[in-house]
């Protein structure tokens, strides 16, 4: 293999449209988050992604004794201890036997002592429906404004849409939207989970995915999606594999253009994700709302790489402070 492509600040620089369009979006998630309560039907103030939590349980990250040697200053440890959340990406809480099959699983890796190292929010569909950065901001912000002000946004929401169909149709897209739709009744655990965009390991760039080991997809089929995990995790252990792929050549592997897959760059298995039976953390206590798995809080030799995921460190940061101010309001606590 050549010599991995090392990473360059320019990958996430923004041009001067894309940072106004972000100060606009930036509003609109303050306004969006403000506005959550009363708009998922819940006393709190929600994620303004992700908001619907299934679960949240403690890991084990094990690492592979034969990584490659060009990896192994970053996992000095034979094992990490991990914060998981389960999640569904609607913006809306909605309380039904069947949600969207768009599910998230975040990890939180910590050092011996509890420092946080690295945060990974994984999804369950490997590529961004999107690669223009003006285009992405324009289409959160009218989301943005139509659950806010609903009708009076419901034409741009429109007109946003119709203006990203053509980067649905790559053929990487297409091949694993019917992917997912074949698997859309699958149980979640079954599903393999990808990072989306790129991440720093040191100086090299990687993707990550997290393939699940031998896990039943017909499991919990006439079940709420939280209920069927729940079971499951109370019932089982679970384990999946930790793969990355290594960027080489803008060409094979662009780390700005997100809706085609990497290619010429094989998989390397870095360890496992275990989680033991009997590991949910408590649904009834808080903290489980108050977790935070904000990639750009970091380390900085493991943040994320890219235009777009730039965008993701300004839009944590106003839903976050946003989120915990008006919880503080609301019960006298962040969350």
């Amino acid at each position: 293999m050549p010599n991995p492509l090392k990473y360059n600040k320019k990958f996430d620089e923004l041009n001067e449209e894309e940072k106004k369009l972000l100060e606009i979006n930036k509003k609109t998630i303050a306004d969006f988050v403000e506005q959550s309560s009363s708009i998922s039907d819940v006393n709190y103030a929600t994620r303004n992604a992700h908001a619907k939590t299934y679960a949240a349980a403690k890991g084990t990250f094990h690492i592979e004794p034969d990584i490659p040697e060009s990896l192994q200053p970053f996992f000095d440890k034979e094992k990490f201890d991990l914060t998981i959340r389960f999640s569904n990406a609607q913006l809306k809480i909605k309380n039904t036997r069947k949600d969207i099959p768009a599910y998230g699983f975040a990890v939180q890796i910590k050092d011996e002592n509890g420092g946080l190292l690295a945060n990974y929010p994984l999804v369950n569909f490997p590529l961004f429906p999107m690669n223009s950065v003006s285009n992405f901001l324009k289409l959160f912000t009218a989301v943005n404004r139509f659950y806010t002000k609903k009708w009076s946004s419901l034409f741009t929401l429109l007109l946003q849409m119709i203006k990203i169909t053509p980067s649905l149709l790559t053929a990487d897209m297409v091949r694993n939207m019917i992917k997912l739709l074949r698997k859309r009744n699958d149980f979640i655990l079954s599903f393999d989970y990808h990072s989306i965009g790129a991440y720093r390991l040191g100086d090299h760039i990687i993707k990550i995915k997290l393939s699940p080991q031998s896990v039943d997809k017909n499991i919990g089929k006439k079940q709420k999606v939280k209920d069927s995990l729940k079971n499951y995790l109370q019932t089982n252990d679970f384990t999946a594999d930790v793969l990355i792929q290594i960027c080489y050549d803008l060409k094979d592997q662009p780390v700005n253009k997100l809706n085609v897959e990497w290619k010429n760059s094989p998989f390397i298995k870095i360890g496992e994700v275990a989680i033991n039976k009997g590991s949910l953390l408590d649904e009834r206590d808080c903290t489980n709302e108050l977790l935070s798995f904000n990639p750009f809080e970091s380390k900085i030799f493991f943040q994320p790489v890219g235009k777009i995921q730039k965008l993701r460190d300004e839009a944590y940061k106003i839903s976050v402070q946003t989120r915990r101010k008006i919880n503080k309001l609301l019960h006298g606590k962040n969350s």
